[in-house]
């Protein structure tokens, strides 16, 4: 009969204990300050949504109305209709080609290629201020009148070059050989692609199309250069109101689109995770 003994306490004293033990650093310490410090305005701001007075100084009650009163705020809703047309017409046009660079870029050799892949991601470096005024210098030259349109154009630049890092990283895991046995199996280079390796690209272009979604539409620099009469984008009418003051409606309204942003990224993070276990099982 097998006897099992009892385990040994374990010593105090014992620096290898001591070792495997978690121990609070000073880096979480900072960690937490820094966490802290980072999301302590948009706390600040949620609690005072939520406030019954009309102006944000003082503290007078819990209400729901300016949450209410966002609603039927005819302004807001024509600002939150073009925001969602600019960012889902610029993320549609940016996924296609956005995904044809990464793809072209990563299975395609030709003259000029490090150069090219260098000006696809600039858009990412270069300050919002230059690719706003150099939108607006080109779209004047060309006499084209400013209109949503233009936004559109030119939020396409700058989602374009994040769909296509997205596409790339997501590229760099994949197996080349699958699309060549696909080709040498009688499948033709469009089959190759649709079948083959666009299902594999699904998780990566998603990701990368729910990030410059929540660029666009947070964007209000290049969208105020470019925008015509009418075009009035959320942070462009946010912008406005606050000239004025910041009013409870216009924290509930930076809170709602804080949360709507927070849980884009969470998405793309989930996708993300999902992605990474399938390649891993």
């Amino acid at each position: 009969m097998t006897t099992i003994l009892p385990t040994p306490p374990e010593d105090p004293t014992d620096p290898m204990a001591k070792r495997l033990k978690p121990q609070l650093s000073w880096q979480g310490v900072f960690s937490g300050v820094m966490y802290f410090l980072m999301y302590l305005p948009i706390l600040v701001l949620t609690v005072y949504s939520f406030n019954e007075s009309p102006y944000s100084a003082g503290w007078k009650g819990f209400t729901l109305t300016w949450y209410a009163k966002l609603f039927s705020d005819y302004r807001i809703l024509e600002a939150l209709r073009t925001s969602l047309l600019v960012a889902l017409v610029a993320v549609a046009v940016a996924a296609v080609l956005g995904t044809m660079v990464a793809v072209g870029l990563a299975r395609y050799q030709f003259w000029g290629k490090r150069l090219y892949l260098g000006m696809s991601y600039l858009p990412t470096i270069v300050p919002d201020i230059a690719i706003a005024v150099a939108t607006l210098v080109f779209l004047a030259a060309l006499a084209i009148p400013l209109s949503v349109w233009t936004i559109v154009a030119a939020h396409v630049v700058f989602c374009l070059a994040y769909v296509a890092i997205v596409v790339s990283t997501r590229l760099g895991d994949l197996d080349p050989h699958l699309e060549e046995a696909a080709l040498d199996l009688g499948a033709t280079p469009l089959q190759s692609f649709f079948q083959v390796l666009l299902p594999q690209l699904a998780p990566g272009i998603l990701s990368g199309c729910l990030l410059a979604f929540v660029l666009s539409l947070d964007d209000f620099l290049i969208a105020s250069f470019t925008a015509g009469n009418g075009a009035t984008t959320l942070p462009m009418e946010i912008f406005s109101r606050i000239r004025t003051g910041v009013k409870p409606d216009v924290n509930a309204l930076s809170a709602l689109l804080i949360s709507f942003s927070a849980a884009i990224a969470l998405s793309s993070e989930y996708f993300r995770y999902r992605s990474e276990r399938k390649k891993v099982n």
